[in-house]
């Protein structure tokens, strides 16, 4: 058809993408053009193939879903992107849609209600799973600043704060200012307990 929306489905897991690419494409007016494994590769396969619709997992190496959903908006302003993933976390709702997503569903979204939404965002219309939805606004902000974001994942991996110093571009007694900071913003007792109510918020 020439009038099917031409989708692009960005996941690392193979598998996954290419039980999305049959599912989308039993659809008469949706036809997947292309597929990436990377998030630093969904600008230029979206330009090559001239989709219309991204999809977007979040976690992906090069760029994540949410990276490349601003990259999209900023380089390919005519293309719509809709977040994807097994990571409902309402505070990955609230920076994708401030990255320039039109939607943000869950990876157990039956296919019906995932093509609805596909033609949805389409028509420039905004899709936002509800639970999440009530979830984010129940949330709250993000109470953390941008380098107290970037501290707490460096931190992740159980990083020294000398690494951590090195990683972001600080002296390691900004970097333990972040950190406390951070902690009792969270209301951890340490900064590995910190960085993973971050992470399991959506806040890095």
């Amino acid at each position: 058809m020439t009038d099917s929306i031409r989708l692009l489905l960005a996941d690392d897991q193979a598998l996954v993408r290419g039980a999305l690419a049959a599912l989308l494409d039993l659809e008469p007016d949706l036809d997947v053009v292309a597929q990436v494994g990377r998030g630093d590769e969904v600008v230029e396969a979206a330009r090559a193939s001239d989709a219309q619709v991204c999809l977007l997992d979040i976690e992906m190496p090069g760029a994540d879903g949410i990276e490349a959903a601003a990259a999209i908006r900023t380089q390919l302003p005519q293309v719509r992107s809709l977040i994807v993933t097994t990571f409902g976390r309402p505070g990955y709702l609230r920076r994708a849609i401030d990255a320039g997503a039109s939607g943000f569903v869950v990876k157990d979204t039956p296919a019906a209600q995932l093509a609805d939404a596909v033609r949805r965002v389409h028509a420039g219309l905004r899709v936002v799973d509800p639970t999440l939805a009530t979830e984010s606004l129940a949330s709250g902000e993000n109470p953390l600043t941008a380098r107290e974001t970037d501290v707490l994942r460096a931190a992740m991996s159980g990083a020294t704060v000398a690494t951590i110093a090195a990683q972001v571009h600080l002296s390691a007694g900004t970097v333990r200012n972040h950190l406390s900071s951070a902690i009792g913003k969270t209301g951890a007792s340490t900064r590995g307990e910190a960085a993973h109510i971050a992470r399991d918020r959506g806040w890095i």
